[in-house]
């Protein structure tokens, strides 16, 4: 089975169970992940994310940039920015 098809075939149940494990660095039965074993879980969490596409808020690493006023902190790293060439006269 490779990589793909292992996605194909990961329930909810066990993405919730890798999520966790990532989380926690270890096993729901207590073993501590190896370095390997968290990135290919990670690995296969984001994979699972975007083959289900899931809303951005619900994946792995979403940072919610919301002020409770409704605006948001910081300016949006994929908007078009002005660069200012300044020159020595």
């Amino acid at each position: 089975m490779n990589f793909e098809q292992m996605i194909e075939a990961v329930t909810p149940e066990v993405y919730a169970a890798l999520k966790r494990a990532v989380e926690l660095g270890k096993w729901p039965n207590g073993e501590r992940l190896s370095q390997e074993q968290r990135e290919t879980s990670l690995r296969a969490v984001i994979a699972y994310e975007h083959k289900r596409n899931l809303p951005e808020q619900e994946r792995v690493g979403f940072i919610d940039r919301t002020r409770p006023d409704g605006t948001q902190h910081g300016c949006d790293p994929l908007a078009p920015q002005t660069l200012k060439i300044l020159t020595e006269q």
